[in-house]
């Protein structure tokens, strides 16, 4: 994420700013510029870093979001380019539920700029009805809601915003990490598997010699996880106990992460604790990209859970990545690389999948 500034004063905002804090102006999240412009009249708006009132104003999920996204005015009030995508919500009574919504779609928002960033795709329900990308954002206090994703649909249990509950089910199941930004991460991840991975034969065998069979039995590998548990010495070749359950899983798990270290590299560059090619406005070229940005992460994170510990606090990272991890994790960055620097490429996969199906057969 990138060090904001106020177009009219300098301050330094955050990505969640709509007004400056210092000289009160308006302020509004262009994707388009990755950058916070401020919402001036017609006269004013000349200036580089501000847009035109009467043109652009923020989100219709300004105060039930808390969103600061700029929308282009019109009639009927509009959801912003994040906003849009989710399919449901709470409904308007349940206000402990509303207040739990507004936390998930600051952590999405987050999520798309990266995506966006890296110029994937993102292929709404509107244009692929049948597998584009969709949320549902549920409470869990009157019925039963599982967080996952399942044809472009990811559903999140909005309990997972409250601290407690969350940090409850993270002890339960003895996982280092959890958070919601994290959900979001793992599930695009099985989003991303196939419309990335579906595109091409060669990718599909990539996947199956790291990964493993997508179509082995998910109901089966699920009861044998939750029933079994992760493999002994399951850390030698996956980034999490959960990667085990299912190559689908270890897919997913592992994107997440990758999406994790891209973000805070690019993050720790906008503040000089990173060099400037870890920004993802300085791509890293060849296949020694991935190396590249491997050999800026790994004391990034040393350093980071150090300084975590001298506030009294658990690692900010608090994993491993063998050498098993790694491999899966340049795949990843390689069809990534590959597909979003071919127009052809990034054409196909951003089709829907149905025209896409029938290409592939």
């Amino acid at each position: 994420m990138r060090d904001f500034t106020c177009p009219n004063c300098g301050q330094r905002l955050a990505f969640e700013n709509s007004v400056c804090l210092n000289c009160g102006s308006a302020l509004g999240f262009s994707l388009d510029d990755m950058a916070l412009l401020v919402i001036a009249p017609p006269a004013e708006s000349e200036h580089a870093g501000a847009v035109d009132e009467t043109r652009f104003q923020l989100c219709a999920n300004l105060h039930l979001a808390e969103c600061n996204w700029l929308v282009e005015k019109g009639p009927i009030a509009k959801l912003c380019v994040s906003c849009a995508l989710t399919r449901t919500r709470p409904n308007d009574a349940d206000t402990i539920a509303l207040a739990a919504f507004a936390a998930a779609e600051k952590a999405k928002r987050r999520l798309i700029a990266e995506l966006h960033e890296l110029k994937l795709p993102i292929v709404g329900r509107d244009m692929d009805p049948q597998f584009g990308l969709a949320f549902d954002l549920l409470s869990s206090q009157f019925e039963k809601v599982f967080t996952g994703h399942d044809n472009g649909i990811i559903t999140l249990d909005l309990a997972e915003g409250d601290d407690v509950h969350r940090e409850q089910l993270r002890i339960s199941m003895d996982e280092p990490y959890r958070t919601l930004l994290g959900h979001f991460r793992h599930e695009i991840g099985h989003y991303y598997q196939y419309r990335l991975i579906g595109t091409s034969e060669a990718y599909l065998q990539g996947y199956r010699e790291l990964f493993g069979d997508p179509d082995a039995d998910y109901q089966e590998a699920l009861d044998r996880h939750y029933s079994q548990g992760a493999p002994v010495g399951w850390e030698a070749d996956y980034v999490s106990s959960y990667a085990t359950m299912h190559p689908a899983e270890d897919w997913a798990e592992t994107f997440a992460h990758y999406l994790h270290i891209r973000d805070t590299l690019d993050t720790a560059a906008a503040f000089g604790l990173a060099p400037a090619a870890a920004t993802f406005d300085r791509r890293a070229l060849g296949p020694s990209g991935f190396d590249t940005m491997i050999e800026m992460w790994l004391p990034l994170a040393w350093s980071l859970n150090m300084v975590n510990r001298s506030m009294g606090k658990e690692d900010i990272y608090p994993f491993v990545l063998p050498a098993p991890v790694l491999e899966k994790m340049r795949f990843i960055h390689t069809v990534i690389d590959e597909i979003t620097s071919s127009p052809a490429k990034l054409a196909e996969v951003g089709a829907p999948m149905e025209d896409q199906n029938q290409q592939l057969s």
